[in-house]
């Protein structure tokens, strides 16, 4: 699903705001999880899973093309995690 499509759910389903009113609403969520991500800080919403930063060691790697070794810095990286709810929504709807 594309942010546009997010959006027009969003309309589609509360036709008393306006589509202006929803593409504020996906902003200021998808601002908010990225600010708290930045500070290191844990998202966590129920049912659907949870976010949050990991740290990644430096390491030495390899360029698959040539081959040469590579040093690849440490850096933090967003990770998800499915909550149960999900995970079992998505389960049961393959098994039909």
């Amino acid at each position: 699903m594309l942010r546009s499509e997010l959006i027009d759910k969003l309309h589609d389903e509360n036709p008393h705001l306006t589509r202006n009113d929803m593409e504020r609403v996906v902003a200021v969520v998808l601002e908010t999880v990225t600010q708290t991500l930045e500070r290191g800080a844990r998202v966590e919403l129920r049912g659907f899973g949870a976010f949050s930063v990991r740290h990644r060691k430096a390491r030495a790697g390899r360029n698959p093309r040539t081959g040469e070794d590579v040093f690849v810095p440490e850096k933090h990286v967003p990770f998800f995690r499915t909550g149960k709810d999900l995970r079992e929504n998505i389960d049961a709807s393959k098994d039909n």
